[in-house]
């Protein structure tokens, strides 16, 4: 592949083409706004994606979705990439998307009432994806490293079990919002207490393919203790393709026999478009891919590079994996307690609140790096006025 293809799609489009979409990230504020909040890139579609959705509109190919495209594409990213070859149709099931199966899975082995332990601060829709579904949510919080507390994770299993009651563990992987990737020894310590506790793992794994240089992922299946866990996996963040409904619940070996149990209907609220365009992505994108994770390496270099010349107060860990930079503001004199609110006030830069991350949360802020280099410089400028 050359050209165009492989250029840093973070440096394809400008401010002024970006403020032309319609979708969420563009619409919830006012145009003076700098969105680097919800997590959509700033990208082009890659060419097999773009490819294969002109081809489907050419021949009207817009009915019922199958999962058997999704599953061969991912079996053979899987490989290819992480080693791992658990993706097989058997143990496959096709979902709406990544929060809506983890919640499917957990109706799986848990009833109403029961617990599911999340890692805080965590994705914020954990929280009332798992209320909604009646179930409740007890925290273990990271460590200060921004790193799993096998500890604190273990204490959680302890209150989650408590009365003989099952539960489940809905584990994000790489982390969101840290960016934290954890790693096989992790894991491995994970699996074991799960196992000794009997606490159910759903992982989490839609920032799978983002982990950035310096870092590897570890499928959570993969690992010998995990037979009876499940993860859930989707294209959408790594290709963009969020407004293309589609993901897929796999099984670890031992628990297939759950995952069969799975409703049929589940799979009906996912997209045939999504379904091909994902597989399309994991198929023939791997190279937009690449030159993606080359500009989110430079991009969170960069960051820290503004950060330390202009913000030097704010904590700062670049981030592993995803296009996510997690940080602690609560140095910063005069943004109150919460300061998304302060630089989106102040600033015209909006940033995802850290309070709705859960514990921990508080006095920090989410930046979207999915952009162009202009694009964060000027961010942190209004950052650094704002005060």
């Amino acid at each position: 592949m050359s050209g165009p293809e492989i250029d840093n799609p973070l440096r394809r489009f400008s401010l002024a083409d970006l403020r032309r979409r319609t979708s969420l990230k563009w619409r919830r504020y006012p145009p003076d706004v700098l969105p680097l909040w919800v997590a959509e890139l700033d990208v082009p579609l890659a060419g097999a994606v773009a490819d294969a959705l002109t081809e489907a509109i050419a021949l009207g190919d817009t009915g019922y979705p199958t999962a058997e495209p999704y599953v061969a594409a991912l079996d053979a990213f899987a490989r290819e990439r992480w080693g791992w070859a658990g993706v097989t149709p058997e143990r496959t099931a096709l979902v709406p998307d990544v929060m809506l199966g983890a919640v499917e899975l957990i109706k799986l082995v848990t009833g109403p009432g029961d617990a599911v332990v999340v890692n805080s601060p965590v994705y914020w829709p954990f929280y009332p994806f798992v209320t909604h579904a009646d179930r409740r949510v007890v925290e273990a919080p990271l460590g200060p490293d921004h790193r799993l507390d096998l500890a604190a994770v273990e204490a959680a299993f302890r209150d989650a079990v408590a009365g003989g009651r099952p539960a489940a563990y809905l584990l994000c992987s790489p982390h969101n919002p840290t960016g934290t990737v954890h790693t096989a020894d992790e894991l491995a310590a994970v699996a074991d207490l799960a196992a000794r506790h009997g606490v159910r793992v759903v992982a989490d794994e839609i920032h799978a393919p983002l982990v950035l240089p310096g870092a590897t992922h570890v499928p959570y299946l993969s690992l010998p203790g995990a037979a009876d866990a499940f993860a859930v996996l989707s294209a959408s963040k790594g290709w963009s393709l969020a407004g293309f409904k589609a993901a897929l619940a796999v099984a670890g070996p031992a628990a297939a026999a759950d995952l069969h149990r799975m409703p049929e209907e589940v799979g009906h609220g996912a997209s045939h478009l999504g379904v091909l365009t994902h597989a399309a992505a994991l198929r023939g994108a791997g190279a937009w891919l690449d030159a993606l994770l080359a500009g989110l390496d430079a991009n969170r270099r960069l960051l820290g590079d503004l950060l330390a010349a202009q913000l030097p107060e704010v904590g700062y860990r670049p981030p592993q994996g995803t296009f996510l930079a997690w940080l602690d503001c609560r140095r910063l004199p005069g943004l109150g307690p919460d300061p998304a609110a302060a630089f989106l006030d102040r600033g015209r830069v909006a940033l995802s609140a850290g309070a709705e991350f859960g514990t921990g949360g508080a006095g920090h802020v989410r930046l979207n790096l999915a952009t162009s280099p202009e694009v964060i410089t000027e961010a942190v400028r209004r950052m650094r006025e704002s005060l």
